[in-house]
């Protein structure tokens, strides 16, 4: 399905700029439709979810029709529309949420992972890990197992035959590093692997640890660029914060993700050596565990 959080930044830039064309403010059309400026906000600002009858009403007082209104409608349609993940809620967590909305259309998803593994590609097993470790900095904003399910739905429907292409920059780091199990971690490089050598489309680069990154600044966060189906879609990317994550579709933005994004790729092992590499880890913790 094309995804409705998508759309409905599409949707708001496509009512802004009908808004502005036709020479009227918020506060006026707002009036005219007998509702908030607030409520008229938030639709600009991609903030709710439409509702067709009022998107046809505001098109109807700008004086839109033909093609143009068809268009608007079927945004705005598509914009409504919900997803498998609106069915767990704020149990599966907002964040997680929201990149189940957005893979949902996508046609291709490039990620680098400073921290951790990408949850398309995560064991059950890891997941459990990664919720210990969270919940060691304190109280859950979600329900473990309601997360895991929906974790597991997203693998489902991003690996189904036709679904995007998934291209991952590996930090070392995260093999290194990262405090789980040595056995789930071993478990993990396995499946990834696994998965990786069976399936053309998706492809791991690890970025070494000593890899010598050229041309500008490091990267500040993990991050994921998408591309949609439809080119009038803006590709966009998301950045990965302690806090929240940042969405980004002004093309100069994305730009410079998609430049950052080249760099590391250029500076990481091939996608061959970055599984042979998975798999010496993966024996030596197995080693590890069993010592």
């Amino acid at each position: 399905m094309t995804s409705p959080f998508v759309r409905r930044r599409r949707l708001a830039t496509e009512l802004r700029a009908l808004r502005e064309e036709h020479g009227v403010t918020a506060e006026e059309l707002a009036g005219r439709l007998h509702k908030s400026r607030t409520m008229l906000s938030k639709l600009e600002n991609a903030h709710s979810r439409p509702n067709l009858a009022e998107i046809m009403k505001i098109l109807d007082l700008l004086g839109v029709t033909g093609e143009r209104w068809h268009e608007i409608v079927t945004i705005a349609r598509d914009a409504a529309e919900r997803g498998w993940w609106d069915s767990f809620g704020d149990a599966m967590g907002s964040r997680q949420r929201l990149y189940a909305d957005i893979e949902s259309g996508a046609t291709t998803i490039r990620g680098y992972n400073q921290f951790g593994f990408p949850g398309l590609l995560q064991t059950p097993e890891f997941m459990r890990a990664l919720i210990r470790l969270d919940h060691a900095d304190g109280p859950l904003g979600y329900q473990p197992a309601r997360m895991i399910q929906a974790r597991l739905k997203r693998q489902e429907v991003a690996l189904r035959q036709g679904g995007p292409a998934l291209e991952i920059v590996l930090d070392e780091f995260v093999i290194r590093r990262l405090a789980v199990p040595a056995e789930v971690m071993s478990a993990q490089l396995h499946h990834l692997v696994g998965v990786v050598s069976a399936e053309p489309r998706l492809s791991v680069r690890i970025l070494p640890v000593d890899a010598r990154i050229e041309g500008g600044f490091l990267a500040r966060s993990s991050f994921t660029i998408y591309t949609f189906p439809d080119p009038r879609d803006p590709a966009m990317a998301v950045a990965d914060t302690v806090n929240a994550d940042l969405v980004h579709t002004d093309p100069a933005d994305v730009g410079r993700y998609d430049v950052m994004y080249a760099r590391l790729r250029k500076a990481s092992l091939s996608p061959v050596r970055s599984l042979t590499l998975m798999e010496e880890g993966a024996t030596r913790l197995t080693e590890l565990a069993g010592s």
